[in-house]
């Protein structure tokens, strides 16, 4: 008995046939050109060698790039004699791109030009920098740059499936958190999902889960861009990459980790514009700033910053910095790392053993300067060598990781600093931290407990001059957000403190005091603490109370 003709299966045979004899037809012409040979129905596109050849030239030439490697740019062609190759090939090697060139069937022509399809609308990327489109960006901001909108936005893109889904979706976790004013991004895998937290205002939010398999795609992606080595799971690495947006340059810093259940990534948004603010904007009381302007002028001197991390000891340093540069001045910073570039002022960052703080900063005095800035005082040999400059003309601003102004000078001397110089080279001694600030459009007013108004008795008890005083103690502000998505925060600002440099200071610290005495002998200076400080925030509605206790000791 006859079978029956199976049209399909007969179809699909002779289809591969031509497939196959296409291919070899391919492979024999690439040794009649001397190129490569490449079937790229076996292979991945890479979407961003994809993205150095525009469409339309790629189309009018019949070539496409399909793998690039730092410069070395793998070229597709079909047909070796088309005029508009040439000229293509020509403009890749003026860009500084070295090609190697693979004759592919049309078949594989056809596949890699559709991929151009595929290609996010918004994200052009590259080692090192990526390109925030401003239509993502706009798009979270007018659904109220809330973390449902994010979640939104992140759900749509991850059931995607194209060719750059890791790409929309890295780049719409970086738009959010531009969005949401974010200083810090947080991936944390656990046994199942992959937490992905920003820290907005200070303070950590949970803002999405990632399925496992999607984190590691992200966590390759953010390696690749950050220059890190993707075969390294089992130590730390930091790196580092540059997101585009619009005219300006945000700087990332990456750090990875080794964890049970992956590796954790902490990314950094270093936003220039954060820095840009005025001294004059960070929240510092007038009667303090107005000394501070006249010591920031010394000709020598030592204003030490102390605090926590990320409690903004560099904004204030740089606001500073920015106020009194001037086209005679020379100021020359150390830094580890440069966070944020300063238009006439010499940038220096310390590399390991190579370069440390002490020997660039033993190297800056060298360069003639009038002002240095130190990142950070780490050890003795850096603590000395600041001293000394400070005490042969130059004026010194660093910072220390202390818990209070006082706290510097003991600081100082378990460094192997000699209290007796204090006096002579150490001009300020500040101490401040950041606090949330309250929207003025979600906060409501609720007059003060009795428990309240005692304590804060307490905490004006030790303020000498009494015009600083509060004018009313009777009502605080509270924060009153509308939905789940908000804290009825916006912002944050500073609380500050200072000690300056006096006679009887001076010779007090000869014999290194513990820090409590330093605290009741510079009371009769007349500044607030940190405490006060926040206190008078909470009271003229800057602030919350409950906030102002979690930032700083208030008395119980």
């Amino acid at each position: 008995m006859d079978l029956p003709f199976d049209v399909a299966r007969e179809g699909a045979k002779l289809a591969e046939v031509r497939e196959r004899e296409e291919e070899d037809v391919a492979r024999i012409l690439s040794e009649k050109y001397g190129m490569g040979y490449v079937n790229l129905s076996l292979k991945e596109i890479d979407s961003e060698a994809l993205r150095i050849i525009p469409e339309k030239e790629a189309r009018e030439a019949e070539a496409a790039a399909f793998v690039k490697t730092a410069r070395a740019l793998s070229l597709a062609v079909h047909n070796p004699n088309n005029p508009a190759l040439a000229k293509l090939e020509s403009d890749l090697v003026n860009r500084g791109f070295l090609l190697q060139k693979f004759l592919v069937s049309k078949r594989s022509l056809d596949k890699i030009l559709a991929r151009y399809g595929d290609l996010s609308f918004a994200v052009e990327s590259k080692i090192g920098s990526l390109t925030v489109s401003a239509k993502t960006l706009s798009k979270l901001a007018e659904g109220g740059a809330g973390h449902g909108t994010l979640k939104e936005e992140l759900d749509a893109a991850a059931a995607v499936k194209t060719i750059d889904r890791v790409s929309h979706l890295l780049e719409t976790v970086l738009a959010g958190a531009l969005a949401l004013r974010a200083s810090d991004i947080h991936f944390e895998p656990g046994e199942e999902t992959v937490r992905l937290r920003l820290r907005i205002d200070g303070v950590l939010v949970d803002a999405y889960f990632f399925d496992l398999k999607t984190y590691h795609e992200l966590n390759s992606r953010i390696k690749l861009l950050s220059g890190t080595k993707l075969n390294v799971t089992n130590r730390a690495q930091d790196g580092r990459f540059s997101i585009v947006r619009g005219t300006d340059e945000i700087e990332m810093r990456v750090s990875f980790i080794p964890g049970n259940y992956g590796e954790s990534i902490v990314m950094r948004i270093l936003d220039p514009k954060t820095t840009m603010v005025s001294y004059k904007e960070l929240g510092i009381h007038p009667k303090l700033l107005a000394r501070l302007e006249a010591e920031i002028r010394r000709s020598n001197g030592m204003l030490l910053t102390t605090g926590p991390t990320g409690s903004g000891k560099t904004t204030t340093l740089y606001s500073f910095l920015r106020e009194i540069h001037a086209p005679e001045i020379k100021i020359i910073t150390i830094e580890d790392p440069i966070e944020y570039h300063l238009d006439g002022i010499v940038q220096t960052q310390v590399a390991g053993d190579a370069y440390t703080f002490s020997e660039g900063l033993r190297s800056i005095v060298r360069q003639d300067p009038d002002i240095i800035m130190v990142g950070e005082i780490r050890d003795g040999e850096t603590a000395n060598i600041a001293i000394q400059a400070a005490l042969t003309g130059h004026f010194v601003f660093s910072t220390l990781h202390t818990n209070n102004a006082a706290g510097t000078f003991p600081r100082l001397v378990d460094l192997g600093a000699d209290p007796k110089s204090f006096g002579s080279a150490v001009t300020v001694s500040m101490a401040q931290r950041l606090l949330r600030t309250l929207d003025p459009d979600k906060r409501e007013e609720r007059p003060l407990t009795d428990k309240e108004k005692t304590m804060i008795g307490k905490v004006f008890e030790t303020l000498t001059d009494k015009s600083l005083m509060p004018e009313k103690m009777e009502t605080v502000w509270e924060p009153a957000p509308e939905s789940a998505d908000e804290t009825g925060y916006k912002g944050r600002i500073g609380l500050y403190e200072a000690i300056f440099m006096d006679d009887e200071l001076a010779h007090f610290l000869r014999d290194n005091p513990p820090e409590n005495d330093i605290a009741k002998l510079v009371a009769k200076q007349g500044y607030l603490t940190m405490a006060q400080d926040g206190i008078l925030k909470a009271l003229a509605g800057v602030t919350s109370l409950s906030e102002v206790a979690d930032t700083v000791d208030l008395p119980r």
